[in-house]
């Protein structure tokens, strides 16, 4: 499992707005491409640097291809990321901070120590 690899992909993810809607869409499909495309690609860099091992896990993939910002956090990834990328996906089918109320109900369950989301 890596925290790093799941925060890139919500990272991002949440600052392209094509890839925000595709996500919305396809969530599987999206999750498979920027697997292959865009997990190894070093940040900052031209695309000819990347590395060649970064890979989900199978609970991973599944976690963001059903949108299950509960268990993305229980493995590991930042809130904020989850957070943010799901309002902009989702907050228009909802009232005024609905979904953001609804976010931290599915969260409540939670108590402390929350899982370790440093990277």
């Amino acid at each position: 499992m890596s925290k790093y690899l799941l925060n890139k992909f919500l990272f991002t993810v949440d600052r392209d707005p094509e890839l925000v809607e595709r996500y919305r869409e396809d969530p599987a499909g999206t999750v498979d491409w920027w697997e292959s495309e865009r997990a190894n690609l070093l940040l900052n860099c031209i695309d000819a640097e990347r590395s060649t091992w970064l890979a989900f896990t199978d609970e991973e993939r599944r976690a963001l291809a059903e949108h299950d910002h509960v268990a993305l956090f229980e493995m590991g990834a930042h809130p904020f990321l989850t957070l943010t990328l799901f309002i902009a996906m989702f907050e228009r089918d909802h009232g005024p901070l609905e979904y953001q109320l609804a976010y931290g109900r599915a969260m409540k369950h939670l108590t402390l120590p929350y899982p370790d989301i440093s990277t």
